[in-house]
């Protein structure tokens, strides 16, 4: 039996990863799509058949749609995800989840409520060097981590968003944080997975440097104090301007793992021994021309309603990645260190 998909949002996530990942799913019928700019929507309908609508309270009065992607502008991904799951639809939103504990907990609520599955779009996890430093540091191969550096960061959104440097992305009352929240989440998201571990304390800078049409951050560095005890930095920018970089290295007591770090191989790890061990498992997708095109999100997501289990990257997931860009918030508007509750 086919899942009837609408897309609320046919801008760049949509139209490069949501809609053609959807439309090779052999389970999913793209039944409907939704912009406020009409000829986008349009644009998508007849790209896959669907009814375009511009308004998507209209799109979730459909009985016969069971799921939605939400692509919207950051402010938007709460309130939309709750109609969404009140309206009796699973919702696969892309991140960050909200704007506020508060809201991410209004998702949550509704997900519950309805019981209806909530997925984040943090695709950083289905990577499969990522998955397989998660399986290393499990199985103990690494030891004990003792540190870590994560970064994320390219050109800025103007060279992928839809509306370029009129973009939503570089406004506050839209996108509510800048770099942090475009790249830095996935960031926060994927240490948390890799590590299994979860963060205490956050401390933040922040800049508008690279950026004259942003009152966002486009640069961001955090400094991450973990229950266990490791200490690291993540790093989210727009103005790595030569060439994107989405590498994470972990340092440990017995390896140091160099992930998305060699351009040849996707997974160097670095034995204290002097053994060095490098895999190639495949590119990371990219908004660069020639990155993996498929992020498996779509696929999870599908896989969770059909077979009835809970998305690797629920609400509670995506709250806790959220918890630590809203930390570095605090800390930025503090200039103290912020400490996470229990």
């Amino acid at each position: 039996m086919s899942l009837k998909i609408a897309v609320i949002g046919c801008g760049s996530i949509a139209k490069h990863r949501h809609l053609p990942e959807y439309a090779a799913n052999k389970h999913v019928e793209i039944t409907a799509v939704c912009d406020i700019v009409g000829e986008r929507a349009e644009e998508a309908a007849v790209k896959y058949e669907a009814k375009a609508y511009t308004d998507y309270k209209e799109l979730l009065k459909q009985d016969d749609i069971d799921a939605v992607s939400v692509c919207l502008p950051n402010y938007l991904h709460a309130p939309v995800s709750v109609d969404a799951l009140n309206a009796g639809k699973h919702v696969l939103c892309e991140k960050p989840m909200a704007t506020s504990a508060e809201e991410a907990d209004q998702m949550i609520e509704a997900a519950q409520r309805s019981g209806k599955k909530l997925m984040i779009g943090h695709n950083q996890r289905f990577v499969n060097s990522h998955q397989k430093v998660r399986e290393l540091i499990a199985s103990g191969a690494v030891g004990k981590v003792y540190s870590f550096r994560t970064t994320f960061g390219h050109g800025g959104p103007e060279g992928w968003s839809a509306d370029g440097k009129d973009s939503w992305f570089f406004k506050k009352d839209e996108a509510f944080i800048g770099a942090m929240g475009d790249l830095g989440v996935h960031k926060a998201d994927l240490i948390r997975y890799l590590l299994q571990d979860e963060f205490v304390e956050v401390g933040a800078f922040v800049e508008t440097s690279a950026k004259e049409n942003a009152n966002v951050d486009d640069n961001a560095t955090l400094i991450l104090k973990s229950e266990k005890g490791t200490i690291g930095t993540l790093a989210a920018s727009w103005a790595y301007t030569a060439k994107e970089d989405n590498s994470t290295i972990i340092y440990g007591e017995k390896a140091t793992l160099r992930l998305e770090d060699d351009p040849a191989y996707s997974l160097v790890v670095q034995y204290t021994n002097g053994e060095t061990v490098k895999y190639e498992l495949g590119a990371i997708q990219s908004n660069d021309e020639g990155g993996q095109t498929t992020t498996h999100v779509i696929d999870h997501f599908i896989d969770s309603i059909q077979n009835d289990t809970t998305p690797l990257i629920d609400g509670e997931e995506g709250k806790k990645s959220l918890a630590i860009i809203l930390a570095a918030l605090e800390s930025v508007e503090t200039k103290r260190i912020y400490s996470l509750e229990k």
